[in-house]
């Protein structure tokens, strides 16, 4: 086949090369003209995908996989186009579309007859239909269900490891016609392959739930329920902070009993997915009030968390205070809806001297972000965990000069080490 991916992002490239190294012809459609480049050489623009770097350079080099600026030329060559382009919200949770619909028109500039299109990019319900198809109907002059097929299929990987989550997970599909839904089953059958899951209560594969709108609502319903989930575990561990009770031992008696999932509290809930789906949710379902609720909760808990280092240390007014993260969680080299940006400001808003330090952003880095980079072996008075990063974990005094506080906010830092200092964890009395 000849397959278009529009936004060559960290999502949008791996599916790329995985589509490429099936042996297809691909083309990565951007809007940066300095990733198309880079990828066209053959170089991984962004680091921490694991495998994406071999894979990549294998399949720019046997002329399977070209990235262009030229979505709608692109488009016109193919008999596939898979969309991931990225949907930002606002502060107040309002999906701005602006992105995705200047890709849309542009793919409709392209669009020739028999062509399937595949959303991926994670959507409120209805979007596919309501929005995407008379859009492209509009500006191609084709009729969706007889000229083209219309799809949405949810991506479901996890950033630093898409490969293995592309195997491991069943791809969810949903067209707008029986017809449109069998194209799409046989594209993805043809591009993808899966574990075997006996878990699974049908085989690993390809599923079709029946509409676009269930399929949309599918990954919404994932991606809420743990945001749902990890409020009511902050929620759990505040009320058990308050009691001496230590909530993690709680959690994992609870967890005992096959019924319970309850998940971990921490300091934030950062990244693309987790702070923004319960918002598109919420923007076609404004009554949903427990999700609204446990959204409200985990928006509370960096400020909650410099709280805990406050009532520990005293008056935060001129502290020398160290943020161990800039990454929304480990390992990652990534900063969307990061809890480093709160907790920052609510320990500048109490007047402490904040610095930040993470092991995988420079210092020049870091001051773009518009923080104080951290300088190795200065002494600070407190010190908190936002990210845990596997070098964290190494972490004693001796990394901390002259520390008096360290909040855990991620349950990951070795008590034993810190038995001079007042230490606490997040959620444990």
């Amino acid at each position: 086949m000849k397959i278009t991916v529009v936004g060559l992002g960290k999502i949008g490239l791996p599916l790329a090369v995985q589509f490429a190294s099936k042996g297809h012809q691909v083309w990565g459609a951007d809007v940066n003209h300095q990733l198309v480049e880079t990828v066209n050489s053959g170089i991984e623009p962004f680091p921490g995908e694991a495998h994406l770097a071999e894979l990549l350079a294998e399949v720019v080099s046997a002329g399977r996989l070209q990235a262009t600026t030229g979505t709608a030329e692109a488009v016109a060559a193919s008999d596939a186009v898979v969309v991931v382009v990225p949907l930002f919200v606002d502060a107040e949770g309002v999906p701005d579309f602006r992105a995705m619909e200047s890709a849309t028109r542009e793919i409709a500039r392209g669009l020739r007859p028999g062509t399937l299109v595949a959303y991926e990019t994670t959507l409120p319900v209805g979007t596919t239909r309501e929005r995407w198809k008379p859009l492209l109907e509009e500006i191609s002059g084709l009729v969706e269900g007889s000229d083209f097929h219309l799809v949405f299929s949810p991506e479901r990987v996890l950033t630093g490891r898409v490969f293995a989550d592309l195997r491991k997970y069943p791809k969810l599909i949903g067209g707008l016609s029986p017809a449109g839904a069998q194209r799409a089953q046989e594209f993805y059958e043809a591009v993808l392959d899966f574990d075997e899951r006996p878990d699974l209560v049908r085989p690993n594969g390809v599923w079709d739930l029946g509409s676009a709108e269930a399929a949309e609502m599918a990954k919404l319903a994932e991606t809420t329920y743990r945001d749902v989930n990890i409020g009511l575990a902050n929620q759990f561990g505040r009320f058990a902070a308050s009691r001496g009770i230590d909530i993690y031992q709680v959690i994992e008696a609870s967890n005992s009993q096959p019924y319970s999932h309850i998940h971990r509290p921490g300091i934030a809930v950062g990244g693309h997915c987790i702070p923004i789906y319960p918002r598109l949710y919420l923007h076609t379902d404004p009554d949903a009030t427990v999700v609204r609720a446990a959204r409200a909760a985990n928006v509370e808990m960096p400020a909650y968390t410099v709280g805990l280092a406050e009532a520990a240390y005293g008056d935060l007014s001129g502290a020398k205070v160290l943020v161990l993260g800039a990454s929304y969680r480990g390992g990652v080299k990534e900063t969307a809806f990061s809890g480093v940006f709160p907790t920052v400001e609510a320990l500048r808003a109490r007047g402490a001297h904040v610095c930040v330090d993470d092991p995988m952003f420079s210092a020049q880095e870091l001051s773009d972000l518009g923080f104080e980079p951290y300088d190795a072996g200065t002494p600070v008075d407190v010190a908190i965990l936002q990210a845990d990063h596997a070098s964290y974990r190494e972490f004693g005094p001796a990394d901390l000069p002259g520390v008096k506080v360290v909040v855990d906010g991620r349950r990951a830092l070795d008590p034993s080490r810190f038995q001079e200092v007042t230490f606490l964890v997040v959620g444990k009395g």
